[in-house]
């Protein structure tokens, strides 16, 4: 068990309160964090604020090098941050080291995407006031950057707020979960050992009523959060005049056309279903299953989900282990309860252990439902028929969410009418919706979120435009 000290402005230091860091699969103590409180923030604030002008004065290839030199500690890192963040979330290994691997990705792509930073010259003479004259639009750092990272993907998600933040020149104050610091704080080692300005990145574990006070100082000028609607659309409420990303999950769609390939859908549809016990942001909720493959299609599911193995998840053969806590496995459990009482079926699993909770099947769900309408964030798959491809649209829309959706069909038809309609921030075509690459843009439209992620377009939300006007 050691203890953490946190990453205050380009230092590491000790504080009076202490964050225990559990692991899910036993509850056993696994390490212990310092706790930042308001009078630290506010002291880190005033040395990030200081460290915008040596940030915003980095050429592009220095902060290239940074990053890639970041990429670089954090291969050579990668088994201690892959068990590091397998103990502290209850990730199964190989689930962990792929987490690892797209971070390292993340500051590679920023690497390459900080030699990029937009610019365009504009003609002015499109009428006869721009005679003479000629513009360009030249981007610069939005400012300092607040950004609060989840417990699920706690160093990916959080290379996503570092990476484009260090490569647009801009500081950056991270809060991570509290049920997940350590592998960040890691992560922090890496990046004080790589050249950035003091004060240019901060890794503050630190409660909610404090972290609270990035979204309300001045001093900061973006905000991204990844996390529950009910918390991100409080913080744009009270955020201000700064700008805002949220990234706030889903209840994830999959649509299975009569053309669709049965045995693609089945294989990506039990690891989008069940992969790190369904708490993913786009994990596969919903499956709408046209009705001639839905007997079908339903039986061999529920057949794989079953073989699935349970365990301890530093074993590499473990499938699924338990949730982050056992109090969000009791919820998963109450509102399984709640749909049997309204006449759903459970056809597999069902039932928790402590904070394990086994994959799960239902059918026959009904609007107003909560395994179906909101975000489960649990091993917990509705499958349902359709009579047709455009009924299964519909079902897919019928949801406050629209984050990703996946959609398994040979028709070229079909595949326009899905990308045409489905209310969603990404289309999927013979995958699910959990399928990200970390430079695609990632985000979505209702309750699922407000601006995208993905390196280029958090890069984007970094910057600010500004217009030069001149005589020729």
């Amino acid at each position: 068990m050691q203890k953490y000290k946190i990453y205050a402005a380009g230092k590491f230091v000790d504080t009076l309160g202490t964050l225990e860091v559990k692991r899910p699969y036993d509850g056993k103590l696994f390490a212990t964090t310092a706790l930042a409180d308001s009078a630290l923030l506010g002291e880190v604030i005033i040395q990030a604020k200081k460290a915008e002008e040596a940030m915003k004065k980095l050429p592009g290839y220095e902060r290239s090098r940074i990053l890639s030199k970041i990429a670089d500690g954090m291969s050579e890192r990668k088994i201690l941050l892959s068990e590091t963040l397998c103990q502290e979330t209850g990730k199964p290994i190989r689930y962990a080291l792929g987490e690892v691997e797209r971070a390292i990705q993340v500051f590679r792509v920023a690497s390459e995407e900080a030699h990029r930073i937009p610019g365009e010259y504009l003609s002015i003479d499109w009428t006869a006031a721009g005679e003479g004259k000629e513009a360009w639009v030249k981007y610069f750092p939005v400012g300092l950057v607040g950004a609060i990272s989840p417990f699920n993907f706690p160093l990916n998600l959080s290379a996503h707020k570092l990476a484009p933040a260090i490569a647009t020149g801009n500081p950056i104050i991270l809060k991570p979960a509290s049920q997940t610091p350590v592998t960040v704080l890691e992560l922090a080692k890496i990046i004080d050992q790589c050249g950035l300005p003091p004060g240019a990145v901060s890794v503050l574990p630190m409660s909610r009523e404090t972290g609270s006070l990035l979204v309300t100082d001045p001093a900061i000028r973006l905000i991204t959060f990844t996390g529950s609607p009910e918390v991100g659309w409080k913080m744009k409420e009270k955020s201000g005049r700064k700008k805002i990303v949220l990234e706030l999950g889903g209840n994830a769609g999959v649509l299975i056309s009569e053309s669709g390939d049965l045995n693609l859908a089945i294989q990506k549809c039990v690891v989008g279903g069940f992969s790190f016990s369904g708490q993913v942001c786009i994990h596969v909720q919903r499956i709408f299953v046209t009705e001639n493959n839905f007997p079908e299609f339903t039986r061999r599911f529920i057949e794989a989900a079953s073989k699935l193995k349970s365990g301890d998840p530093l074993d590499q053969t473990t499938d699924i282990s338990a949730m982050i806590d056992e109090g969000n496995a009791c919820r998963v459990e109450e509102w399984i309860a709640d749909a049997v009482k309204g006449g759903a079926k459970v056809l597999l699993g069902g039932r928790r252990k402590g904070s394990y909770f086994e994959p799960t099947v239902i059918t026959d769900t009904q609007p107003g439902m909560k395994v179906c309408d909101l975000e489960i964030f649990g091993p917990v798959v509705c499958i349902e028929k359709v009579v047709s491809f455009g009924e299964g649209i519909s079902r897919i829309n019928d949801s406050q969410y629209g984050l990703q959706a996946g959609v398994f069909t040979n028709r070229i038809d079909e595949m326009n009418e899905a990308f045409e309609k489905i209310e969603v921030g990404g289309v999927i075509l013979n995958d699910v919706p959990t399928f990200r690459v970390d430079h695609m843009p990632y985000g979505g439209v209702k309750e699922s979120g407000f601006g995208r992620e993905g390196v280029k377009y958090a890069m984007l939300d970094m910057l600010e435009p500004r217009l030069l006007v001149k005589n020729k």
